[in-house]
């Protein structure tokens, strides 16, 4: 940390009392007002005398600038519009019957932001004054205003002690979020400042706490990290550098402290009393601050040489927990290329000759007009660069001597593939995540910056107990179910990656187990079954152990690199990506395995996913049949996918068309969770998430509702008309229900239990076929066809379904349609029917 002693002089900008200055957005001009009616602007650079604009309002209290103009507030209610070329005063901006509080302009210049005293906030065109937003639900009067970077949101610092976020794309402002208990309860003439001030990358805010630190808040109300213990008076005033590299603060115990983003640590300290406002120059290393005294700081060359490094980076982002644009979790992997890679066989790279036109021009890169010709219709009329860092020139290149049979072309190419991910685990937010959501509970970790903390509950408390405990090894993965509890954390410089197993009962003293993996090798992703675990790993290994942590098999998958898997008792999914396709994308495939028996149930088969459609999450139902969920909303199951070959997925919800959303009445998706007892179990998403968040969130069911077409004829509005639908949609559920027992009983050891479900839901499909039986009848003699098509489809036997098929069509006097179902009755009953 510096610590600055050498001081720059004040100078008498106005009297004692609130001063206020601004730079315009070029930096070219630096505008101050206080509690006289002179508005001085002074130009960068120039050490003269500012340029005085007299007969002004008293006692301002808020100014803000673009390029062309600045606006001014005062005790008096006024809000006035000055221009930066004439320096004369334009017009009357509006007034408010209480004193101004502060101004705020739009980034692009054309709004601005009123806050006074009364319970409404005005945001004004300034191209058409008549053109007014208001904000009118404010409890207490606001006392700070700020724009977001893009112009879309307000933040407004009120002083009831809470900051609210207002949206401002429509024509009515709407409040998006509140945030209660970070900022003090303030006067609105209170030199203490409890600003909202947005970070230049717009994804977070900082705040002035009244612990005398500054909190960092993200868009979704997350803590984020803190600028922690460098005052010991009260926060006047705060503000981030233009790129958001460093943090200003100062405060009553007469200091400036200078932050730097990334680490929150103080960089340098500077001892000046009284400071209640300043700003930072939005190009050069200038920073200028104005004292309670009225004297204005003009201060050049403010940062040292080594920290006004930090204004020449670009962009910094906001200090977040867990940035999620930086952050590489363990299921990331790096895009696969193809392209011509340098071996130690190549030549190497030919050098410049001295005083050549390259030396002379630099770099192309240096160029702001580089490519002044651009090859943008693929004609060959703009030369590239070549390997040895030369522009091509074709006829000397005719020979380089032996060409490889496979040579990529000049520009590397880079399919697109599928990321591999945890089912039922959650991104960071804040210091928070999901590692695991079922059925059975959840799996929730806190990062507490030197270690994380693990905490596991259970839906049903009567046969488990919640856990908690301190994780040095910084699990980032989780599985869940009835026996255990799967852990798995990524490699560290010193610790290979490693597995941990914790069983919920043993009868022994110890039967939790961890296994390292080998180093280099990563895990990608874990599953937990009643009698496997499943770790698949950077390597495309698949390693199988025991609930014992026996290895059992280890093989490297066919499909790679990896995305995630699946396990239900001995049965495995894996799924990993596969070919390129002409889109530029991998084909995902999938297989299936038992591994008891060591048999393959589906090898390498493709999962049927839409173009652009990412999978969401893949599991096993309560009956052990594979679902998957994608990215448009479509629950997927598999059907017959014990038999080779047969395999196939059937769509059982699309949440697109949920009743619930019809009209568009509400936003929201949907987090999947389980299919148990034919129901869809997620969790409801509102407002734009796409993950779910704390407190711990309700469960929702919905029932399946098959994607069937709807016949011309159907109004929605008329019940009649809709039934023969309704019914042919609950036919064709009722059916893949069916098949999806009937492969279950065949494949297993039923229960008395399965078989008689089983003839169960065989006579509830009957039963749904008589009622269609009867929609068709009572629509007319005409589709006398389709009707005797239904009843054929009946799987009962024993005649009495037919027998009660040939009674409908007798009571609607369809004479011709019972006699060939009285037909088609002896025919089963002869067993002369054919199948």
């Amino acid at each position: 940390m510096t610590s600055v002693t050498q001081r720059v002089r004040g100078r008498p900008a106005h009297p004692n009392g609130p001063t206020f200055l601004t730079y315009t957005p070029d930096g070219t001009k630096l505008i101050t007002a206080g509690s006289n009616n002179v508005i001085r602007v002074y130009s960068t650079g120039s050490d003269g005398e500012p340029t005085n604009i007299d007969d002004c309002q008293e006692n301002n209290t808020a100014v803000a600038a673009s390029n062309d103009i600045f606006i001014t507030g005062s005790e008096d209610g006024s809000v006035t519009v000055y221009s930066l070329e004439t320096y004369l005063y334009e017009r009357l901006l509006t007034r408010c019957t209480l004193p101004i509080r502060d101004l705020a302009l739009s980034p692009d210049g054309n709004w601005a932001a009123v806050a006074s005293d009364e319970l409404e906030i005005k945001i004004i065109d300034i191209r058409d004054m008549n053109n007014v937003l208001r904000i009118r639900d404010l409890p207490k009067p606001p006392k700070h205003l700020s724009f977001h970077p893009s112009g879309s949101h307000l933040a407004v610092s009120c002083t009831d002690g809470a900051v609210y976020i207002y949206s401002i794309t429509t024509e009515e402002p709407t409040l998006s979020n509140k945030f209660d208990g970070y900022i003090r309860r303030l006067e609105p003439d209170d030199e203490r400042s409890s600003k909202a001030i947005w970070h230049p990358d717009g994804r977070a805010f900082a705040v002035p706490m009244a612990t005398r630190d500054v909190q960092v808040i993200s868009r979704d109300g997350e803590k984020q990290r803190a600028f922690l213990g460098g005052h010991m008076g009260d926060i006047t005033t705060l503000a981030w550098s233009p790129n958001g590299a460093m943090l200003a603060t100062s405060a009553s115990d007469r200091k400036i402290l200078i932050w730097e983003t990334k680490t929150q640590k103080v960089i340098a300290r500077y001892d000046y009393t009284g400071v209640i406002n300043f700003a930072w120059h939005p190009r050069d290393n200038i920073f200028s601050f104005v004292t309670s005294e009225g004297e204005l700081f003009i201060y050049p060359n403010f940062l040292s040489p080594d920290n006004a490094q930090l204004l020449q980076k670009s962009l910094q982002p906001a200090p977040f927990i867990h940035d999620p644009l930086s952050e590489t979790s363990g299921n990331a992997r790096k895009t696969l290329t193809n392209g011509l890679k340098r071996t130690p066989n190549d030549p190497p790279k030919r050098q410049g000759t001295p005083n050549s036109l390259d030396d002379i021009l630099g770099p192309e890169s240096a160029g702001e007009e580089d490519d002044f010709v651009e090859d943008d219709d693929g004609a060959g009329y703009s030369d590239e660069v070549n390997r040895y860092g030369k522009r091509s020139y074709d006829l000397l290149n005719d020979y380089e001597g032996p060409v490889p049979k496979r040579r990529a072309t000049q520009q590397s190419w880079e399919p697109s593939i599928h990321e591999s991910f945890q089912p039922g685990s959650t991104p960071w937010r804040g210091n928070r995540r999901y590692l695991c959501l079922n059925l059975t509970g959840f799996v929730w970790t806190v990062d507490q910056d030197t270690h994380h903390t693990v905490t596991v509950e259970f839906y049903d408390r009567e046969f488990h107990r919640d856990f908690h405990f301190t994780d040095p090894y910084l699990y980032d993965k989780a599985c869940l179910n009835e026996h255990g509890t799967l852990f798995s954390c990524p490699p560290t410089t010193e610790n290979p990656a490693m597995v941990f197993y914790r069983p919920h009962e043993t009868w022994t003293s110890r039967a939790d187990w961890r296994t390292h993996l080998p180093a280099g090798e990563d895990v990608t992703a874990i599953s937990l079954s009643d009698s496997y675990v499943v770790v698949m790993t950077s390597t495309n290994y698949v390693r199988i152990f025991t609930l014992f942590g026996l290895p059992v098999k280890v093989y490297r998958q066919k499909s790679s690199p990896t995305v995630t898997c699946a396990s239900w008792r001995d049965y495995i999914l894996t799924l990993g990506n596969g070919p390129v396709g002409g889109d530029g994308c991998t084909s995902l495939l999938y297989s299936i395995e038992n591994v008891k028996r060591d048999e393959v149930c589906q090898s390498e088969d493709v999962v049927a996913l839409p173009d652009n459609t990412q999978v969401q999450s893949v599991f096993f139902s309560d009956q052990g049949d594979p679902c998957l969920y994608d990215s448009t909303g479509v629950l997927l199951i598999l059907q017959h996918w014990r038999t080779p070959g047969q395999a196939r997925w059937v769509p059982l919800l699309d949440t697109k068309t949920l009743e619930r959303l019809a009209g568009g009445r509400k936003e929201e998706s949907y987090w999947p969770v389980a299919v148990a007892q034919d129901k869809f179990h997620c969790i409801i998403l509102k407002g734009g998430d796409q993950y779910p968040y704390f407190p711990k969130p309700l469960l929702s069911e919905f029932d399946f509702r098959i994607p069937c077409t709807t016949a011309a004829t159907e109004d929605p509005s008329n019940p009649a008309t809709s039934e023969g639908p309704r019914l042919e949609e609950s036919f064709v559920r009722s059916s893949l229900m069916l098949s999806l027992l009937e492969d279950l009983v065949q494949a297993t050891n039923a229960s008395d239990n399965q078989k008689s479900e089983l003839s169960r839901r065989e006579v509830d499909v009957d039963k749904l076929l008589l009622q269609l039986l009867n929609v068709e009848c009572r629509e007319g003699e005409e589709r006398g066809m389709k009707a005797l098509e239904v009843v054929s489809m009946m799987r009962d036997r024993s005649g009495k379904l037919l027998e009660a098929a040939g009674k409908v069509a007798g009571r609607y006097g369809r004479t011709v349609l019972q006699d060939k179902i009285s037909e088609l009755a002896e025919t089963r009953l002869m067993g002369m029917d054919e199948d």
